[in-house]
């Protein structure tokens, strides 16, 4: 007569105690499901959309009375034109985004892109980007700037500052920490390291605006230095959440400053 054959459940159950607990995603060092030819895909589909949409609005805006006059170059520089273009390439781009980890890479969105909400206190991070804009600002008294930025030309009007404000308190925050700190920075970090991809993001986020700052180096050098505090935020939280509300408290403060200055966005031509 056999014995009935041992049962291998406790066994089975003790190794799967002993097991070392694989790490979380937020203890291991980045390593986004996406590649750098996959952020360049995304470079060059925001560049594809914001051409496209750009010159649609200038053209529905030729058929408007509201510009009727306006020669095609002051449209470009119209806020009441190129801001509506841009958030609709925005909707898109975030999209395109949003389908590259939800369908292709079949990943939950916010939760790879490490969108969480840090750990403390929100209005600390927000302080945090209070600070950096008074900094900023003390910092560009002391280097070289131009008296006259092609941003400028986008705080013409009182409504045009005001679109401007808005866009840059809400979705520009949002939109540009969910490609620099969300895509291209965990990429950057999981082949160079964090000190590499600290600096090559900040890089990147200067020179993206260059063309707004007439490509001189100093006030490039104070959007460099921001654009490092708010990838460190990210590489220390682990959440671009918290950088973009450093972004939102830095950009809030610019335009409060200019608000005031220029007596509720109505004298720009005293802040000369």
């Amino acid at each position: 007569m056999s014995l009935p054959p041992e049962n291998p459940l406790p066994e089975r159950l003790a190794a799967i105690e002993l097991a070392p607990l694989a790490p979380e995603a937020g203890e291991r060092g980045e390593d986004p499901p996406w590649s750098a030819w996959d952020v360049l895909r995304i470079v060059f589909v925001a560049l594809f959309v914001i051409v496209v949409c750009s010159f649609a609005m200038m053209w529905f805006a030729t058929h408007d009375r509201a510009f009727s006059g306006m020669a095609i170059v002051d449209l470009a520089r119209d806020p009441l034109v190129i801001i509506p273009a841009q958030f609709l390439a925005y909707i898109v781009l975030v999209i395109f985004m949003y389908q590259m980890v939800a369908r292709e890479y079949r990943r939950p969105f916010l939760r790879t892109v490490r969108w969480q909400w840090p750990a403390g206190h929100w209005a600390a991070f927000v302080a945090l980007g209070v600070a950096l804009a008074v900094s900023g600002q003390l910092l560009s008294a002391l280097l070289p700037v131009p008296k006259s930025l092609p941003i400028d030309q986008f705080f013409r009007t009182r409504a045009g500052a005001y679109v401007m404000a808005v866009f840059g308190v809400t979705v520009a925050p949002f939109v540009e920490e969910l490609f620099f700190r969300g895509f291209l920075y965990p990429v950057l970090a999981r082949r160079l390291g964090m000190l590499s991809g600290v600096v090559l993001t900040a890089l990147g986020f200067a020179l993206v605006h260059a063309s707004q700052l007439a490509h001189a180096w100093g006030p490039l050098l104070v959007l460099f230095l921001v654009g490092s505090v708010l990838t460190a935020v990210r590489a220390l939280t682990k959440s671009v959440a918290a950088s973009m509300l450093v972004h939102i408290g830095y950009n809030l403060t610019l335009f409060t400053m200019l608000y005031f200055a220029s007596q509720h966005f109505r004298h720009f031509d005293r802040l000369s």
